[in-house]
């Protein structure tokens, strides 16, 4: 029995690891014989849900096949250590026909993704479940990004890859229409260049947060407006939701100012960061950088900012970040 758990706060990259992990595990079998999904609508009525149907649609053996897939969507829903106790149990003793796709993504009704059981981590681990992270953030997104141009279904030349890194930006979902209309354009495995891809990708896309950061940080401001130019236009981020994003990267560089932490395991202590600390060490390497007068120059920009973004001033909104995204690559040279 193989057991594997996907992840993920991302609707479509989910269902794409979902999809190559089916396929991975039927393999030439009949899909329609070998696999049963079972979702929210599975469980029993709302408030009342339980993993029942899972485990016992993982137990059922196989008909007119050696192996059964058995796939738990949305166990999201499932958060407490007794609600995913017969699940543990399951996992304990697995039965040899079934190969079991455990989900842990968003049901309709639930708001934000909850960290999983403490007692189902355990029993994945114990069972030595593979785990498929679909949705990464920060950097481990970029390498997820990295990895599936490496895998594409065509050949695309350093070119092509720069170029459809650059227009995708952070959704890593959108790779696999790109990937379908340059199979059916060019044919599998043909080698594709930067032009060939070129009318393939539309409009400008979105970026990660910390890629507008990075570079203010870097006192660049070409780039700086480059990146905004891109979460404005392509991702279309209201200059509220970008303020929001700046208030945050430097409120966690002004907590730590004045504060004797000399490394980032106490910085992310001291900012009530859990997992990893490389966002603390950036804030702390942000906070020596600048120093105490430049960090309040800052914070009194953002706020003027954010007051003329609510109507302080009759200048657009676009403007003004342009003017705050110029001046804050400036203080960071």
């Amino acid at each position: 029995m193989a057991t594997i758990f996907i992840r993920g706060d991302d609707g479509t990259l989910v269902a794409q690891a979902v999809q190559r992990t089916v396929t991975r595990l039927v393999g030439d079998g009949d899909r329609s014989l070998m696999v049963e999904e079972l979702t929210e609508e599975s469980y029993g009525e709302p408030g009342q849900q339980t993993l029942g149907a899972l485990v016992s649609a993982a137990q059922t053996p196989p008909f007119l096949t050696e192996r059964r897939v058995v796939m738990g969507r949305h166990l999201t829903l499932f958060t407490k250590a007794a609600t995913v106790l017969p699940l543990v149990e399951l996992l304990a003793a697995p039965p040899e026909t079934t190969d079991l796709v455990l989900v842990w993504d968003r049901a309709a009704n639930v708001s934000r993704m909850p960290a999983v059981p403490k007692t189902l981590s355990e029993a994945l681990k114990s069972a030595g479940a593979e785990i498929i992270d679909a949705a990464p953030s920060g950097r481990a997104r970029k390498s997820l990004l990295d990895q599936r141009l490496a895998d594409a279904p065509v050949s695309l030349d350093a070119g092509a890859r720069r170029r459809i890194s650059e227009q995708v930006g952070d959704e890593v979902g959108r790779l696999s229409a790109i990937f379908d209309v340059l199979v059916s354009t060019f044919g599998l495995d043909a080698k594709v260049g930067a032009d060939d891809v070129l009318p393939f990708l539309g409009d400008g896309s979105d970026l990660a947060p910390w890629e507008l950061t990075d570079a203010i940080d870097s006192g660049d401001i070409a780039l700086a407006l480059e990146k905004l130019d891109r979460m404005t236009t392509g991702g279309g981020r209201h200059p509220l939701q970008l303020l929001a994003t700046l208030h945050n990267h430097y409120q966690r560089a002004l907590r730590l100012d004045g504060a004797s932490i000399s490394d980032e395991r106490s910085a992310a202590a001291h900012l009530g960061m859990t997992g990893s600390t490389f966002p603390a060490k950036k804030a702390l390497t942000l906070t020596r950088r600048l120093g105490s007068p430049r960090l309040g120059r800052i914070i009194h920009l953002l706020s003027q900012a954010d007051l003329d973004v609510r109507g302080a001033t009759a200048v657009d909104g676009a403007i003004v970040m342009e003017v705050l995204v110029a001046r804050l690559a400036r203080l960071s040279r």
